[in-house]
């Protein structure tokens, strides 16, 4: 067997195995198939690939691609953020304020739409608001997560309410959940938001059937072990959180899973942060990759891939790539700081880390044996220039994609830099909780050069770069690959553009009329082959792309999103 032929079977594993879990509302052997058509999950499979393995639309076609059709889901505020699943020829996604919204994959033809009644006064209240990022199906449910901290399921066949569990007392606390949920045998698994608020960031196992909540992690003191490392008690208002959604390894029942940053986010004790400073120690466990045990919700193991993180450069934001190489089962996971960590999936122990941007001084260089940060630059009480990279990361959340038939992992890079004046805080609790910052801040264009982003082709395990091509701004929406020797990769001003996976020569491209913030995904419907992308601009990220870059960001609509679905004629 090739490489390319094993990476295939293990793809196609995956998808069997994720089919297997709908059980829909057609029947369970309908959904649990051998079938290329469905994108299952967040990222397609457990593998987390992001690739479709339909070559119908390929590189020597690619140029024929037109709009098959559209859906515009109305209320768009902050654009569409969400990535669109399919099952049985079915498209489900969610829009702004937690709306799902069910479409025949081959139409556009609305089969039920669900509109969650929300808190207004809270999502009024909340600085992430009022985004989704993705659904999960399973069991004949779609299920999402509110802005108001529940966890609805919906019947996948009629968009009646089958749950609602409430998790997060959000009118408290303020955060809800703003990232897709993922399925794992017979429970839901989602993490909250935390970060900067002051909280403890937790991930909850939730039975798939019943709604019952069966299990919380704890990303803040999760254990004792990691209590002892927040001095002063400060785990009480740690922040952390699991926003995006993690996966889950078969081979070891094991959930993976990323976390948030502690808070205050950053951190007035400059190099003193051990002893001293709003929140002294390490901070376990924000900023690392976790292994949870999905029946229990225990922690299996954890690797911390900033300890004390004091710029934001969380775990939250990347996929988990299961690679298969020299005997060795591998995970890729990026982090926001600009490194792509490279993990053995049997102990969660560091194999590899790679640099993707360039443009990266809040640390000198992280040792690729042990995960190590050398040469740390901490930041005390005061005004500071040039902290690259900025607040929105070297690395955000949208997803980059593996194809195994390339055998090359397609990342998007963030050059950009920032000043900042990092100022002391008191956590503010009551009579509802509130951002804990703990600096202002500006981005800026690194010394020498402009703010840029760049999409490149490498090796995901060795980090080597095959070909690579520049942004004027960072694309900020999810990339997609294909058996078709594609990459797609929407871009920040609204075009999507079709590019030849192995040489990165460009092929196609249209403009969506609105900047794309979101997911992409390739499915099939009636034997056709689609691609869909969500457009919509918006986001605390796309928010500074106004002041960095000008226009067309300056008037770029914010309240507005479509579903645009393409197809050959």
């Amino acid at each position: 067997m090739t490489k390319d032929d094993k990476g295939l079977s293990m793809l196609a594993a995956g998808i069997v195995l994720a089919a297997s879990l709908l059980g829909g509302p057609a029947g369970a052997a309908d959904l649990n198939k051998e079938s290329p058509d469905d994108w299952l999950t967040y990222h397609g499979t457990y593998q987390s690939y992001h690739f479709s393995p339909l070559d119908q639309i390929n590189a020597g076609n690619v140029k024929q691609l037109k709009v098959a059709w559209m859906h515009q889901p109305g209320r768009s505020t902050r654009g569409l953020q969400s990535m669109p699943l399919v099952a049985d020829g079915v498209l489900y996604y969610s829009g702004s304020y937690s709306r799902v919204f069910a479409l025949d994959g081959a139409t556009g033809q609305v089969k039920w739409t669900y509109f969650p009644k929300l808190d207004d006064d809270l999502v009024a209240a909340q600085t992430h608001s009022p985004y989704n990022r993705g659904i999960a199906l399973g069991h004949g449910k779609v299920f999402i997560g509110t802005v108001d901290g529940r966890l609805i399921a919906i019947d996948m066949a009629t968009g009646k309410v089958a749950w609602d569990t409430k998790l997060v007392d959000s009118k408290k606390l303020t955060v809800g959940f703003t990232g897709a949920p993922l399925v794992v045998k017979d429970k839901v698994v989602i993490g909250s938001q935390g970060g900067e608020w002051p909280w403890r960031g937790p991930i909850f196992g939730v039975d798939a059937n019943t709604g019952e909540k069966k299990w919380e992690f704890f990303t803040v003191a999760g254990t004792e072990e990691a209590k002892a490392t927040w001095g002063n008690e400060s785990w009480r208002t740690g922040g952390g959180g699991g926003w995006m959604p993690g996966t889950y390894d078969t081979q070891t029942n094991t959930v993976w899973w990323g976390t948030g940053n502690p808070a205050p986010l950053y951190d007035w004790a400059g190099a003193n942060w051990k002893t001293q400073g709003p929140r002294p120690g390490d901070n376990l466990y924000t900023t690392s990759v976790i292994g949870l045990d999905p029946d229990t919700g225990k922690l299996k193991f954890h690797h911390q891939e900033i300890p004390h993180d004091a710029w934001d450069f969380d775990s939250s934001v990347g996929e988990f790539v299961m690679i298969d190489r020299g005997g060795r089962s591998l995970m890729v996971h990026p982090n926001k700081g600009g490194f792509v960590f490279v993990y053995d999936r049997s102990n969660g122990k560091v194999a590899n880390v790679w640099r993707l941007v360039q443009n990266i001084n809040f640390v000198k260089d992280v040792d690729p044996k042990t995960g190590e940060l050398i040469g740390r630059r901490d930041l005390a009480e005061g005004s500071h220039k040039n902290l690259c990279p900025a607040i929105a990361g070297g690395i955000s959340w949208n997803s980059g994609t593996y194809n195994p038939r390339t055998g090359l992992y397609y990342k998007v890079g963030q050059e950009w830099c920032m000043d900042l004046e990092v100022v002391k805080t008191t956590p503010i609790l009551e009579p509802m909780a509130q951002l804990n910052i703990g600096a202002n801040f500006k981005l800026t264009n690194p010394e020498g050069s402009k703010a840029h982003g760049h999409v490149s082709a490498r090796d995901p395990v060795t980090g080597e770069k095959k070909w690579e091509v520049k942004f004027d701004e960072p694309p900020l929406a999810s990339l997609l690959s294909t058996a078709g020797n594609l990459v797609f990769v929407p871009d920040s001003r609204g075009t999507l553009r079709a590019y030849n996976a192995a040489s990165g020569e460009l092929l196609w491209s249209h403009n969506n009329g609105n900047g794309h913030n979101g997911g992409i995904i390739s499915y099939r419907a009636g034997g056709k082959q689609y691609v869909a992308v969500t457009t919509g601009w918006g986001s605390l990220v796309g928010d500074e792309f106004a002041a960095l870059f000008g226009e067309p960001y300056a008037s770029m609509a914010k309240d507005s999103g479509a579903l645009v679905v393409f197809a050959l004629p």
